[in-house]
């Protein structure tokens, strides 16, 4: 063959493959945020009931320790009862009641409407979490401390992720050690790195009130956050098993109070902090949440409040966390159902590696576990991207590669669609009587092959042939070089400069701006700015 016969050939190829990366218009997508699910059942509706009756019988007659005079204040007088060994007990027409009451339908708002997520039913959303206090180098594997800037710049690699709808933060910026500049710093380097929702916790209702004001600036005005309210709060108000944490709780109270969203979250780990068997482990979260779905109610009745099962699961021989394991993926898919018994905004974690860096035994944890918990229907699906190390560790490029992971699984989600058309008796008619005998230039592949085949961003499909030509290209360098393209180009503006400027003049911020700017335009040198960018990100 002729070189300018390869040069056509390979010229048109190269064509095609940049007709397919382009974006596409949402309506015509594969896939999108928010699609139905509930494929997969990982319990019985018979299961799902006894887990539900079990659930009721431990906070009737176990019930929770520890509960503070807040919460006893509200909570009293709705029929618990508190033991003399100081358990607050509650009533099975308590929880019924509080069931029939929890607010149901409410919109999960970005920053940029085109972000708001719709968390109810069977529709299903995938976005980051965890709180990791490493960063993994994805070529050594070292381990270093995880920085301010990491978490900004995991934010704003989310923000153009496809398919990660919502970012929760992924690190503890280690560099902050005052508790209340992590917490304040920690949302605004995620509201300033993404427009989607926002996730995040805070260890003092001190803390949560300095941010709330920089949340009012930012919104234009507290009653446009009471409107939209961004960010959602995190919060662990339980240690297991069945003990209230107090700071949690005034945490918990204040976002209440202040309009904001409240993750219930509850994080039992099975053979340590809960029951070895999946399904107690089960019973003792759902009564743990449902505990703080009636405090949630008792404050304020209809609360934005997601239903937070996360158990995590233990390698029984040595104690330690196993967040990739398939006992994970059972677990969590249970979680899933229960929340649609509930009929409430479900949400749980999926995708937590037990490996330290991206290779294969991240991929095929991550797949399996992001198959059936997406499947299963959970709402929203927590540290989805970038985990490892059983949360003790962050990959930047493991974020590139895990979207494509749950691009591929909500795929699966979407399903396969029977209809007269797709059933495709006169395609084959034409294919095969008088035709090509093939379909690789029919009118139906042509109109489907975007609208129905997901393509991986990262994914490597060439042919071996191909492969050889571009030199060997190892998928983790194709990570690199899109983490790199991204931090090096995407920055964004949507917080206007006046507003910045007056929530560093209120609040200890400590991520220079010039450190949140495009190089070109920072105050300092370039090259200055990029050793920085270097330095902090890449390890």
């Amino acid at each position: 063959m002729s070189d300018v016969q390869q040069s056509g050939r390979r010229g048109g190829r190269e064509a095609r493959r940049a007709l397919r990366a382009a974006p596409l218009a949402v309506d015509i997508r594969p896939v999108n945020p928010g699609m139905v699910s509930g494929r997969y059942r990982a319990l019985t509706d018979a299961e799902v009931m006894k887990v539900h009756l079990a659930a009721l019988d431990v906070l009737e007659n176990i019930g929770l320790a520890d509960a503070i005079p807040s919460c006893l204040d509200v909570l009293l007088p709705k029929g618990c009862t508190l033991t003399e060994g100081g358990r607050l007990l509650f009533p099975r027409g308590l929880i019924e009641d509080t069931v029939a009451m929890a607010g149901r339908n409410f919109v999960l708002h970005g920053q940029d409407p085109k972000h708001d997520m719709e968390p109810w039913g069977k529709n299903v959303y995938f976005g980051t979490a965890g709180a990791a206090v490493y960063v993994v180098d994805p070529i050594t594997g070292e381990y270093r401390e995880s920085l301010s800037q990491d978490a900004y710049d995991i934010a704003r690699l989310v923000d153009t992720m496809e398919h990660i709808h919502f970012y929760q933060r992924s690190v503890v910026p280690r560099d902050l050690p005052d508790p209340a500049e992590m917490d304040i710093n920690t949302c605004y380097l995620s509201v300033s790195g993404t427009t989607k929702h926002v996730g995040t916790s805070w260890v003092h209702p001190d803390h949560l009130e300095a941010s709330l004001k920089m949340l009012h600036e930012i919104a234009g005005g507290e009653d446009k956050w009471r409107a939209r309210p961004f960010v959602s709060q995190s919060n662990c108000f339980v240690v297991p098993p069945l003990k209230f944490a107090t700071d949690a709780c005034r945490c918990l109270e204040m976002a209440v109070h202040a309009g904001m969203p409240v993750l219930l979250l509850s994080a039992g780990q099975a053979g340590a902090t809960a029951p070895a068997a999946l399904a107690g482990a089960l019973v003792q979260e759902v009564a743990e949440v449902l505990a703080g779905l009636a405090y949630v109610n008792a404050i304020k009745p209809g609360h934005p409040a997601i239903f937070g099962l996360w158990p995590f699961v233990s390698d029984l021989r040595s104690g330690a966390m196993s967040g990739g394991s398939p006992e994970q993926a059972l677990l969590s898919s249970a979680c899933g159902q229960m929340a649609h018994f509930y009929d409430l905004t479900g949400g749980t974690s999926s995708g937590i590696s037990d490996a330290k860096m991206p290779d294969f035994q991240s991929g095929a944890e991550k797949g399996y576990n992001h198959a059936l918990v997406g499947n299963a229907g959970a709402n929203l699906i927590y540290e989805c991207a970038g985990m490892h190390g059983s949360l003790l560790g962050f990959s930047l490029e493991g974020v590139v590669l895990d979207n494509d992971v749950v691009g591929a699984v909500q795929r699966t989600i979407k399903g396969i669609e029977v209809t007269e058309d797709s059933l495709s008796i006169e395609t084959i008619r034409a294919a095969v009587i008088g035709g090509p005998g093939h379909y690789l230039g029919s009118k139906q592949t042509l109109d489907l092959m975007q609208t129905e085949y997901i393509y991986p961003a990262i994914g490597d499909r060439l042919s071996p042939k191909e492969w050889n030509e571009v030199g060997r290209p190892k998928i983790i360098d194709t990570a690199i070089a899109k983490v790199r393209s991204v931090l090096d180009t995407h920055f964004p503006d949507h917080i206007p400069e006046h507003v910045d400027a007056k929530i560093r003049s209120e609040l200890p911020i400590r991520l220079a701006r010039e450190r949140m700017r495009p190089a070109e335009v920072a105050d300092e040198p370039a090259d200055a700015v990029a050793e920085a960018h270097v330095d902090a990100t890449v390890a």
